[in-house]
């Protein structure tokens, strides 16, 4: 049966998961691990539930989606155009390229105290550096899949007097969407662990912010609930850009 099916493919796809928690548990509690600085996931569950009830889970989970999804999205569209125009016109490629080079090898965080410098402390330098560690998966994977589109597609479409922009329409962007989501979902990730890096260094709210203050503060479980968080952030956010390549991809045929 349909649902049968479904439900042992569930349960198949969450044992590592169960199992995860069911060893988190059990290490502590059986002194596996040191409980201080490992507390068991029930309890992590816990304060998890309390920093919701009292509202500071919420505040800090929407300043650090307002900033990550704010860079990521001004990434995707400064990332995409540019590079299907380094992409496709050669020349452009071949001068930009040793600049891009340059660049994507240095790391954000690197960079963070000239974002700060400039920017100051705001939210400005935050979402610039989100912008500046998204920008690139985005952009190379983008030059990647319009220089690989297929030649012979390519060539038969010009065969039909294709105009330049249909030819993008009709060959370039369907091929090209596989690799550019390949880059977007990279940039997803990328997104939320550079500004929780940036919020741990100088922020007043966001995840980042709630992490190391409870380091601090030695509220070991708050700071696993924060750390809880962000995954299931990094995880919900994948599935969403999964779902809309999927939507984009329908012509594909499953090989």
């Amino acid at each position: 049966m349909p649902v049968l099916r479904w439900l042992r493919a569930s349960l198949l796809r969450s044992a590592a998961i169960l199992a995860l928690l069911a060893l988190w548990e059990a290490a502590p509690r059986l002194g596996l691990v040191d409980a201080t600085f490992l507390p068991p996931v029930s309890e992590v569950a816990r304060a998890w539930w309390e920093l919701l009830g009292d509202g500071q889970l919420g505040e800090h989970t929407w300043a650090s989606l307002t900033r990550s999804f704010g860079g990521f999205a001004i990434a995707v569209a400064v990332a995409v155009p540019l590079g299907l125009l380094i992409g496709w016109y050669r020349p452009v490629a071949a001068f930009l390229g040793p600049l891009l080079e340059l660049f994507r090898n240095t790391a954000a965080l690197a960079l963070l105290p000239v974002f700060v410098l400039l920017l100051g402390i705001g939210e400005t330098s935050k979402v610039s550096i989100v912008v500046y560690a998204c920008v690139w998966p985005i952009l190379l994977n983008t030059i990647s899949a319009v220089g690989n589109a297929d030649p012979t597609l390519v060539r038969l479409a010009r065969s039909m007097n294709l105009s330049t922009p249909r030819l993008f329409q009709k060959v370039i962007l369907p091929a090209s969407v596989p690799a550019v989501f390949t880059g977007i979902r990279l940039a997803g990730a990328v997104s939320i662990l550079v500004l929780v890096a940036a919020e741990m260094i100088g922020a007043k709210a966001g995840l980042g912010y709630l992490i190391n203050a409870s380091q601090f503060n030695f509220a070991i479980p708050q700071m696993y609930a924060g750390i809880v968080t962000i995954s299931a952030i990094g995880v919900a956010f994948n599935q969403v850009l999964v779902a809309v390549e999927r939507r984009l991809s329908l012509w594909r045929v499953p090989a």
